[in-house]
């Protein structure tokens, strides 16, 4: 066919990345900058944690080898096995800082090609070595950390070497793309042939394909196509049992979706080594707005008018009082509804102007009389979202408390929702730190029922202590999203963070089906021991 297109360059060559905290180590912020941000936390310490170095830290013992025929895919490098502990939550980050990396793989593999992934399985299944997939370590839910503690030795298997688009299909507009491509390489990949995956997660720059679908990732889209599901047309999935591979169709019937048993699966039924994506054209058409509101619910009614309008606009989100104020877009209590549109082949102008409308209906005063108005606030909020990480782990060094949590619920659970979490979540921040919190929200996704609110609390913590404050904040967030009838995460996982709210959202009897599934797959229980679900129980 000649619209198709085999390839055949090199994978992705990872940009370089902090061991410890988020994204390019350039850009982490100075001792200087943690400080005057600490300035802002009452209570908060006077002076940055130092960043151990890589050469300080006290890496437990290496239990086990690769055989002479894998050695050549394997490193048991400090530097590496520290850069594939953990992944970027906060509790990761400060375990990091304080120099704790008792959970450090033995080993570290980089296969090439699905064949050494395969050598790598059979390998650890016979010599009892747990596996824990590995894209680029963003996982903010401990989905990459080892904490089962019975396996004679841990791998961590990154799949970056393997981060090429092998074939184009232009005219079905999609494409077999391996798994361990991160974003930027793979959009580079694509952009010849004038396509796009458009899936631009907050951690796109340090993320991969395989990651986004092992944990259901959200991306782009604010509406319609919200998840990497809606995007994915098959899988190819290495399991201990055999490799399964499904059947690429835009759309079938025939029984429960093999690719649905493994969406989200996070790496413990088997590890995605390629998918067929379905692509767009690149869009050339775009327009955004921003509009203000002096009151927060109706800004929430706005934007439910905005999701059950079929207008699908990409871009929907909604930032609260605290959330407007603290990404520097608005402040006086006001809340900030940005919205964009985009398209490969219409103007899209019109489109924008109906969604403004709807918006102005509920009390919205637009910002500037044009799009570009638009632009400049839908700028300094990309910014502000881009850089986010960064402040997270700088006031991580200042032993600032910073939790995030997304989750969605129906339209008429939202009011009670937000005021619970407030109330709740602010009465476990000050029993854990003796100090107020700041909580804020905005929405991420919104759909016809519901939005997707994603939470910030920060609070100042007490050095050494940060961990225990952490994790009884997270405990309460869970408990108060089950109480509601909000789902345990929308796009973050759940990993080991969230078992115990998962646990509990989950029907038994799907559990049961799960366990089942893993002992078919995994019979000697060596992926991603501990996330999901327990495989005994």
């Amino acid at each position: 066919m000649a619209d198709r297109t085999s390839l055949s360059h090199g994978a992705d060559i990872a940009p370089a990345r902090s061991w410890w905290g988020w994204g390019d180590p350039g850009q982490a912020l100075p001792d200087a900058e943690c400080t005057e941000l600490a300035a802002l936390v009452p209570g908060a310490a006077g002076t940055a944690q130092p960043v151990p170095s890589i050469a300080s830290l006290e890496l437990p013992p290496v239990r086990v080898s690769a055989p002479r025929t894998l050695a050549h895919l394997v490193s048991r490098d400090p530097a590496d096995r520290a850069g594939h502990t953990y992944g970027k939550a906060f509790r990761d980050v400060v375990r990091a800082l304080h120099g704790d990396l008792a959970a450090a793989p033995d080993l570290v593999a980089f296969p090439r090609e699905e064949r050494d992934v395969v050598d790598l399985l059979d390998w650890a299944a016979t010599s009892d070595v747990a596996v824990i997939p590995y894209g680029a370590g963003s996982s903010v839910v401990g989905g990459i950390e080892y904490r089962a503690g019975t396996h004679s030795g841990v791998l961590s298997m990154d799949l970056s070497g393997m981060g090429r688009v092998l074939e184009v299909d232009r005219v079905s507009r999609s494409a077999r793309i391996q798994a361990g491509a991160l974003g930027p390489c793979l959009e580079a990949q694509l952009r010849p042939h004038g396509l796009t995956l458009r899936h631009f997660p907050q951690s796109f720059a340090f993320s991969t394909l395989g990651g986004w679908l092992a944990t259901r990732a959200g991306g782009h889209y604010a509406t319609l196509h919200t998840h990497i599901d809606d995007l994915t047309a098959a899988l190819r999935v290495v399991t201990p049992a055999g490799v399964s591979e499904s059947l690429r169709l835009p759309g079938s019937g025939a029984g429960p979706s093999p690719d649905r048993l493994f969406l989200g699966s996070e790496g413990t039924l088997g590890i995605i080594t390629e998918a067929w994506m379905r692509l767009q054209d690149r869009p050339v058409h775009k327009a955004s707005a921003s509009v203000v509101f002096d009151r927060f619910p109706a800004a929430v009614d706005a934007v439910r008018a905005v999701a059950q309008s079929g207008l699908y606009p990409a871009n929907c989100r909604l930032l609260d009082p605290g959330e407007a104020a603290l990404s520097g877009v608005a402040g006086g209590g006001r809340s900030v509804l940005v919205l964009g549109v985009e398209s490969a082949h219409h103007p899209v102008d019109g489109r924008l102007a109906e969604l403004v409308a709807l918006a102005r209906d509920h009390g919205g005063s637009p910002v500037g009389g044009s799009t570009a108005a638009g632009d400049s606030a839908a700028e300094a909020w990309r910014s502000a979202f881009l850089r986010m990480p960064y402040i997270r782990d700088g006031l991580a060094r200042m032993s600032v408390i910073s939790e995030t949590f997304e989750t969605a619920c129906t339209w008429d659970r939202f009011p009670e929702l937000y005021e619970a979490v407030h109330r709740d979540v602010g009465a476990a921040v000050r029993a854990a730190t003796g100090a107020e919190a700041l909580i804020n929200c905005r929405f991420t996704h919104v759909y016809p029922d519901g939005p997707a609110p994603y939470f910030t609390v920060i609070a100042p913590g007490r050095r050494g202590s940060e961990v225990a404050m952490w994790d009884a904040i997270k405990a309460a967030a869970m408990h108060t999203l089950g109480e509601h009838r909000a789902t345990v995460t929308h796009h973050h996982a759940v990993g080991r963070d969230h078992r115990p709210g998962y646990d509990r959202q989950r029907p038994e009897p799907f559990a049961l089906a799960l366990r089942a599934a893993k002992q078919a797959l995994d019979p000697a229980g060596i992926l991603n021991p501990g996330v999901l679900f327990d495989a005994a129980g």
